[in-house]
């Protein structure tokens, strides 16, 4: 290897991070085009900025944004190692206010960030909205595979549908996962898929264990928008 990459992993906050991003990076990398040039990339949650530097190698334009100055200092600091410091710009800010920017992106980079956020929803309805093309979108998990076929409208008095192992379901997390007081959420396989059409995705490959390959596909309900914009204005510019 390279010996700006050991300076890469001795920046980072952990060594094991480092190992995440690689090993996931490895599983997902064909998956996305070979050739990115011409492309603006959203990396969401750059912490480091493993993901964006090498999106910002195959050609990407990479707007990486993430609310630790600490995690942009490192980023920085490895885009300059590896040479694409110019393909890259950094702003902190949290991933909400990413709703009052009219910048749209071809390939919107979401991953290890959704279980992290107090209105996960939320967010992915605002990425919705950035995403031109493809979105590689990642969370933490429930086990469990199976997928059920719910009903297009439950009756009330038939709930306890909702108790079957395939019906989209997500844990809340009151305290701590990992001593993580930030991992707030695990959703289902099934809820995955089902959160991401909900907001306007579809997904095109499953690339890795709870990685998710998306495009979008269809428009929000009316009333869908409504209540979005009414959450957004909750954060200022």
């Amino acid at each position: 290897m390279p010996s700006e990459y050991h300076q890469y992993r001795r920046r980072f906050s952990s060594i094991d991070l480092c190992n995440k991003a690689m090993y996931k990076w490895k599983a997902i990398a064909a998956h996305v085009p070979q050739d990115l040039s011409g492309w603006e990339v959203l990396d969401v949650g750059c912490n480091a900025g493993f993901y964006s530097i090498e999106l910002a190698r195959r050609g990407a334009h990479v707007t990486a944004v993430d609310i630790d100055p600490h995690y942009l200092d490192q980023a920085r600091w490895a885009a300059q190692q590896f040479g694409v410091q110019d393909a890259l710009t950094f702003k902190q800010m949290p991933i909400y206010a990413l709703a009052h920017a009219p910048e749209t992106y071809d390939l919107v980079w979401f991953m290890g960030v959704f279980y992290h956020l107090r209105y996960p929803t939320l967010a992915l309805d605002i990425l919705r909205r950035k995403t031109r093309k493809l979105m590689m979108f990642q969370t933490l998990t429930m086990p469990g595979e199976y997928v059920s076929s719910p009903p297009e409208n439950l009756p009330i008095n038939a709930r306890d549908q909702m108790q079957d192992s395939g019906w989209p379901k997500m844990a809340f997390i009151e305290h701590r996962l990992a001593d993580d007081p930030t991992n707030w959420w695990a959703p289902n396989h099934a809820c995955v898929e089902a959160l991401l059409r909900a907001s306007g995705f579809r997904v095109r490959a499953r690339p890795d264990h709870e990685c998710y390959l998306c495009k979008p596909h269809g428009v929000a309900h009316e009333h869908h928008e409504e209540e979005l914009r009414a959450a957004v204005n909750l954060w200022p510019d």
